[in-house]
């Protein structure tokens, strides 16, 4: 039996602007890059994996042509409602987020052990960022 955690290594999403869905990620994640940028082909269009040597965004452009539909309305609609970044300095990817203009999203309760917020790339996206101030998971992972 292995011993190693499981963990997920990439999520695939499909955007309107991989470029400013780059520019978004890039703010949260300085150490993610351009692991593969493919605009080779029509079918699929140019895709790009974006992240670090254990985990990425898939980017995926929609071909215009299948009319896709801005399905932004998280929490009502189905599908993914956000992604979350555990950061290790809140403050300063927060700041960042916010001095390039991207809408932080719903209120969050105050907790001893963590801070966190969300905020909506310019697609509509929402992304959660977190730091953890315990390493306690009983404590990380409070619901009260």
């Amino acid at each position: 039996m292995s011993s190693k955690k499981t963990f997920l290594e990439h999520a695939n999403i499909s955007v309107p602007d991989i470029d400013e869905a780059i520019a978004f990620l890039q703010t949260v994640a300085p150490d993610f890059e351009v692991r593969k940028d493919d605009s080779s082909g029509e079918d699929p269009p140019r895709w790009v994996h974006f992240g670090n040597d254990e985990s990425y965004i898939a980017l995926q452009a929609v071909d215009p042509k299948h009319h896709p539909k801005i399905w932004n309305r998280t929490y009502i609609n189905y599908g993914i409602n956000h992604l979350a970044f555990v950061v290790s300095d809140f403050d300063a990817v927060a700041m960042r987020l916010l001095q390039k203009g991207y809408r932080q999203g719903i209120a969050v309760e105050k907790s001893p052990y963590r801070k966190r917020a969300y905020f909506f790339d310019k697609a509509g996206f929402e992304w959660e960022i977190v730091e953890y101030l315990s390493e306690k998971p009983g404590e990380k992972n409070r619901y009260t």
